[in-house]
């Protein structure tokens, strides 16, 4: 179990209070979590004391160095990777993935085809539409009512002609855990590319990249508890096969080739100290043991309190949930609702109101919100659990929502 004293005591943030003396409750996680005072340190004390361009010859560059190889390192143990030579670093996850169809944008045959679904986030879906001004072909994965995808139609659609498929793991607006690993065998048969969206699973489970057999995976450090650094894994050998934009000055091999300009030394200084953060939650031998052990104990502690939210929301008279329901652990601590006299708008004033933060609209999942009929009506209001809530703030927000 987790000890969610403890664990609450790192989060400077969790002390702020409004006008009305109302204790804040962050259930908008899934748009960015909160930190812990490690990375806030680890930013400034970078400022004070390491402040530079890296590849000098004097102490504060070499330091720089060291931390930047340090924070890779860190990354694969977080991601399950080989090596630290298989983690880019860019701006954000959308930066990286534009980038990368940039790149595969060279070897992608004209008349080829790249599936994406119509579940994703538009930084997963946006990049890919690019290709078409290429001459290779967009497919869509249909979404079904339930929020989940129709997998019938992902095996009609791929082909000989697939060269990549790309994914989230889960869907940030509803919640749904997509089954990437049915996805993975399937575009195996068809020597497809595989790449995974990461960005709302990473918050809550662990992600070991060699069992999922994926080529490329990115996610966002600003989704567990650190800075807005985006991250890439690439499959050993496969970033050295494209040929990104980039300056003539930067180093031509993997993980830098895709890399442009200066990185955010402090920002990668603080994703280093979020994933030494979460692996102090663990207990093992290991780095990686730790990291795993965490997030067994994360997801756990998350899913006990998202269910209860769902059970005590669902039995509302004008509430109703969009998505799955909790009866397997097969889904993310995320809760989306309709409200039938109010707005999803409407419903986060009224909650803003009394310190209660959450977010609505569609969250750049547009096309599924579109597709549930959702989007002419402002879309869903979503909250989402993260590693430092509470049960008394559920029961809170819950009492507050049923007095609408």
């Amino acid at each position: 179990m987790i000890d969610l004293d403890k664990v609450r005591s790192n989060f400077p943030s969790l002390s702020l209070k409004d006008e009305n003396e109302n204790q804040i409750i962050y259930l908008d996680g899934p748009g960015g979590t909160q930190v812990p005072s490690i990375v806030i340190d680890a930013i400034s004390n970078y400022y004070r004391q390491s402040n530079s361009n890296t590849h000098g010859e004097f102490i504060t560059s070499k330091e720089t160095d060291s931390i930047m190889d340090s924070m890779r390192e860190k990354v694969a143990q977080f991601l399950g990777a080989e090596s630290k030579e298989c983690i880019s670093i860019g701006q954000n996850m959308t930066t990286l993935n534009y980038s990368l169809s940039r790149g595969l944008s060279k070897i992608i045959k004209k008349g080829d085809e790249v599936i994406i679904t119509e579940l994703d986030h538009e930084a997963n879906r946006g990049p890919w539409k690019t290709l078409e001004s290429y001459g290779i072909k967009l497919v869509e994965v249909a979404l079904l009512k339930d929020g989940t995808l129709d997998y019938n139609d992902f095996k009609n659609k791929i082909n000989q002609r697939t060269a990549l498929v790309a994914m989230g793991m889960s869907s940030n607006a509803l919640g749904t855990i997509n089954d990437f690993n049915f996805i993975k065998k399937i575009t195996a048969k068809y020597n497809s590319l595989l790449l995974l969206d990461a960005v709302h699973y990473a918050p809550h489970f662990s992600i070991d990249v060699k069992s999922l057999d994926c080529d490329f995976l990115i996610c966002s450090a600003y989704k567990f508890y650190g800075p807005h650094v985006g991250l890439l894994y690439s499959r050993p050998g496969l970033l050295d096969t494209l040929d990104p934009d980039r300056l003539i000055v930067q180093e031509q091999f993997a993980p830098y080739k895709i890399e442009t300009g200066t990185l955010n030394h402090a920002a990668c200084s603080g994703v280093s100290a979020a994933i030494d953060f979460i692996s102090s939650i663990g207990e093992g031998n290991s780095y990686r043991e730790k990291l795993v052990s965490a997030y067994k104990k994360i997801s756990n502690h998350e899913y006990e309190l998202a269910s209860n939210l769902y059970s005590h929301l669902d039995s509302l008279d004008n509430v109703t949930i969009i998505g799955q329901d909790f009866s397997n652990k097969n889904r993310t601590p995320t809760v989306s609702f309709i409200h039938k006299k109010y707005s999803a708008n409407e419903i986060c004033k009224k909650l803003g109101k009394v310190n209660i933060c959450a977010w609505d609209g569609h969250f750049y999942a547009l096309k599924a919100i579109q597709k549930l009929n959702l989007e002419k009506t402002g879309g869903v209001t979503r909250l989402g659990v993260s590693l430092y809530n509470s049960q008394e703030e559920i029961n809170r927000t819950v009492k507050v929502i049923s007095s609408f």
